[in-house]
């Protein structure tokens, strides 16, 4: 119950370092990638508060330098599982009994530890352990971490101040209990954002529910990180359990259990519906309807209306589609260009390709580095090798690839003659772009094409001068997107700013970074008290006259 006592901090969002040469950060961060390197580190489970080792090492190696071990990490199996939930059963009891505003607290220290003395350590896990450039590290792994936590624990409290009608002098008291929910929470986290992968398990812990973690293998060394933050912070034990199992070694013993309460999930859209399926195949066996809240694929879009600048429209697809070599939910994958911008938009987008640098994240003149592992990379770059020998789609640019070093894709740009073409509508998740050129009289068919041509509604973006054109957008693309960009690339959504998440075949867009998505980790309980209980079942009406 909320107390007016106690007031959460504001949140504001954690400032982005700019690394410019000379800067103390630089220099701090290119001290902490050499510290990390040196060393080979053992990354094992943390099941309630203990560290678990099992027989089973795999090797962990960065994506951009095969050839260099960061060291291992501990792979589990079905048995820590049942050991992740039978100690985040055993931890449940005190921790919803915590107050909120103790919970809070450690999550406000856990922001505070990344963005002061965790902050260099983390952005060169991340560097190193998910090729990213410092900048994409800056902003994913802390700034975006810390705002989850600073705006999740003031969400935390808004909820809990929000209280029913109370008519003064009625003798009625009433009041609303938010309960977390009864059992266990899942979060299967993903490789591309160490924030979604902190805030996956900790959105529902600060509401009291206590949670089994499955991280992505390939980003063990930051999940670790994470978890170690969190324990500093003050966690206690079996509240949060990492383990590193196989998924469906995780799904046969979690989706079986009758104390699982829910999903917290991001990752492909494939999995989610399997996972969805054995939910429902299941749903008799749990004690109460389990919550799904999923963040899945997507197949982002930019329409550029006539009036567009051609400038602005070509920076935000080179931003959009290339950053993180195209492995955000929110990466621009398909265009829709009008036939007279088209030539100058390509001269510039060809331009902007031949001054990208790709290579190792440690050089700070690179703009992209490598794909995250070899599945990606095969997978990417058949789409590359099928548009070749098209006849319905010509490569303009890029198109090279190679894995002798690292899983190194070239940012790709596909034209597309036919506009249902495979990569104009299936999701690739790497740096991989195509357009589609329409006819300038033909935005609005245009509009209603791009609107049935994907199954996924994540994000999407409209650029345009002429003001009916951005509403007609607006209105036709309703559907297409859960976060809609005018005149800006569809990526980048900020904590408290843009709460982010998609519909269709792009999620259950509970949006991650506002209220909306805690409210999924509470089972409200009405509570009524009469401080004068009637003595006589009769009613008035019934008097005689």
């Amino acid at each position: 119950m909320a107390n007016a006592y106690f007031k959460i901090p504001a949140a504001i969002n954690e400032k982005v370092l700019n690394y410019a040469p000379g800067s103390p950060e630089k220099a701090a961060l290119k001290k902490a990638i050499a510290e990390l390197k040196s060393r080979q580190t053992e990354v094992p489970m943390t099941i309630g508060g203990q560290k678990v080792k099992t027989d089973r090492k795999l090797p962990m190696h960065p994506p951009h330098e095969l050839k260099h071990t960061l060291g291992h990490f501990y792979k589990g199996g079905a048995e820590h599982v049942r050991m992740a939930i039978d100690a985040a059963m055993k931890a449940k009891p005190a921790w919803e009994k915590m107050p909120w505003q103790e919970r809070a607290a450690i999550f406000l220290k856990a922001a505070d530890l990344v963005a002061g003395p965790y902050r260099q350590k983390m952005n060169a896990a991340s560097m190193i352990v998910q090729s990213k450039t410092a900048f994409q590290a800056e902003i994913d792994i802390v700034a975006e971490l810390c705002d989850f936590w600073r705006f999740n624990a003031q969400f935390m409290a808004e909820i809990y101040q929000e209280q029913p009608l109370t008519i003064s002098g009625s003798g009625i008291w009433n009041r609303m209990e938010y309960r977390p929910l009864e059992g266990f929470v899942f979060a299967l986290t993903p490789f591309n954002f160490a924030s979604i992968a902190g805030n996956l398990p900790t959105a529902p812990a600060m509401m009291g529910n206590t949670v089994v973690w499955k991280s992505a293998e390939s980003v063990v060394l930051v999940a670790d990180l994470i978890m170690q933050v969190l324990e500093e912070a003050g966690l206690p034990p079996g509240v949060v359990n990492l383990v590193f199992v196989d998924g469906p070694v995780a799904g046969d013993v979690i989706f079986s259990h009758p104390d699982y309460a829910g999903i917290h999930f991001t990752g492909s859209t494939g999995v989610f519906q399997n996972l969805w399926g054995v939910m429902g195949q299941n749903i008799s066996k749990y004690k109460a309807y389990p919550r799904i809240v999923g963040e899945t694929g997507g197949k982002d879009f930019i329409i550029a209306h006539p009036s567009a600048p051609a400038r602005q429209v070509a920076t935000a697809i080179t931003r959009g589609a290339f950053e993180f070599q195209g492995q955000k939910c929110s990466a621009v994958s398909r265009v829709y260009l009008p036939k007279s911008q088209w030539d100058a938009i390509k001269s510039m987008l060809l331009e902007d390709l031949k001054s990208i640098k790709m290579g190792n994240p440690e050089d700070f003149s690179n703009f992209m580095g490598a794909v995250i592992d070899e599945k990606a990379f095969d997978k990417i770059s058949s789409y590359i090798t099928e548009a070749k020998n098209s006849d319905k789609a010509a490569v303009i640019a890029g198109g090279g690839f190679d894995k002798s070093e690292g899983y190194f894709i070239q940012p790709t740009i596909i034209e597309a003659k036919d506009p249902k073409y495979r990569t104009m509508c299936e999701e690739i998740f790497g740096p991989v772009l195509t357009v589609y050129i329409y006819e300038d009289g033909k935005f609005e068919d245009t509009l209603d094409l791009l609107n049935n041509t994907s199954p996924y509604a994540l994000t999407g973006a409209v650029f345009s001068k002429d003001r009916d054109a951005i509403v007609m957008a607006t209105e036709k693309l309703r559907h297409s997107a859960g976060n809609f960009y005018i005149n800006d690339k569809p990526t980048g959504a900020v904590v408290g700013q843009q709460p982010f998440g998609g519909a269709r075949g792009s999620g259950t867009n509970d949006k991650a970074g506002s209220i909306l998505n805690l409210y999924r980790w509470v089972s409200a309980r009405a509570i009524k008290e009469n401080f004068v209980p009637p003595t006589d079942y009769r009613y008035p009406f019934m008097a005689e006259e």
